[in-house]
């Protein structure tokens, strides 16, 4: 008998549009042979089941089910294609704890940890993981800029804490900048971390569990065509995702390394991605996302086609280990 999946997408933050992206990708890919995919898209005002015509029929919030043509329908698993709150900060994955219902992304308490910035960093250093030395800052603090500069020099990077897709985040070259990339930064979140700049290759690592073992995608290196690997950069082309990455040996086995030991030491499930800036040849770890983007450009398919590892394949993976 084929399992209902709840595929929510949507969210409360910046990143709703391109969650609605990767929903609807899965939606297109998800095994029709072995699962009826249901899309529910989540905003602050409602919680919707959309059908192929795009009608809307609400959510049942106390059990996440839908009443359809007088039949209920209840869920077997959670497809979270979610970017940004309530999907990646933790909140969601609460819920469906709280109800019982296996969903594919880690649970609420990891994903919390990871979505915040400066909490994930703070808690991996003490591992050995090196992170960009780094200076904390919240709505309403009295802000020092002599005392950023000399903590985290020139130049550096502004970024809300808590937000994706690099919104919120800004590159500073000189200290009269700040002010503006703290506003840009404030706009997004309440809690800001400015982070030294890093010169090296940039390098994005997936790692997911498949066919119950912990994987290392093939790695991606990241060549922005703008100053940083903006939204820009991200979205609209201006950038080069070259998978495998050109690095030595020595590189891709640190990095490897790294990024398969975040995932097993926070206790992770599902998807992740983590990105690095390389120092020589020791990887420093920029952040960690829970819920990555989806879509056939996205990173981590990439990788995983890479991997000989098909959309349809990558999908059925997570909601088979999130069911195990």
């Amino acid at each position: 008998m084929k399992k209902n999946i709840a595929i929510v997408m949507g969210g409360y933050s910046s990143e709703h549009g391109i969650s609605l992206k990767s929903g609807n990708v899965v939606y297109r890919y998800l095994d029709s042979e072995k699962y009826n995919p249901y899309r529910i898209v989540i905003t602050k005002d409602k919680w919707v089941y959309l059908n192929d015509s795009d009608e809307e029929f609400p959510v049942e919030k106390s059990d996440f089910s839908l009443v359809l043509q007088g039949t209920k329908v209840s869920f077997d698993c959670i497809f979270n294609a979610i970017h940004g709150t309530p999907g990646e900060d933790g909140l969601l994955q609460a819920y469906f704890e709280l109800l019982g219902i296996p969903q594919t992304s880690c649970n609420h308490y990891e994903a919390a940890l990871t979505f915040n910035k400066r909490d994930l960093l703070s808690t991996l250093k003490p591992f050995g993981v090196k992170c960009a030395a780094s200076y904390y800052l919240d709505k309403g603090d009295a802000i020092d800029e002599d005392a950023i500069v000399k903590k985290v020099g020139l130049p550096c990077f502004v970024k809300a804490n808590r937000a994706g897709s690099s919104y919120g985040i800004s590159k500073v070259y000189e200290k009269e900048e700040l002010n503006n990339a703290l506003d840009n930064a404030f706009s997004e979140d309440d809690e800001v971390i400015i982070e030294s700049f890093l010169d090296g290759i940039e390098v994005s690592v997936g790692v997911i569990t498949y066919k119950n073992q912990i994987t290392v995608l093939p790695i991606t290196e990241i060549v922005s065509e703008n100053d940083f690997f903006d939204f820009e950069a991200k979205y609209q082309g201006k950038s080069q995702e070259i998978t495998p990455a050109r690095i030595s040996t020595k590189q891709e086995d640190n990095v490897r390394y790294w990024a398969e030991y975040i995932y097993k030491t926070l206790g992770l499930k599902g998807y992740s991605r983590s990105e690095f800036i390389f120092i020589d040849e020791t990887p420093y770890l920029l952040e960690v996302n829970t819920t990555p983007g989806l879509t056939e450009e996205s990173i981590l398919p990439k990788q995983a086609k890479e991997a000989g590892i098909s959309l349809k394949e990558l999908f059925t993976s997570a909601i088979v280990e999130a069911l195990r």
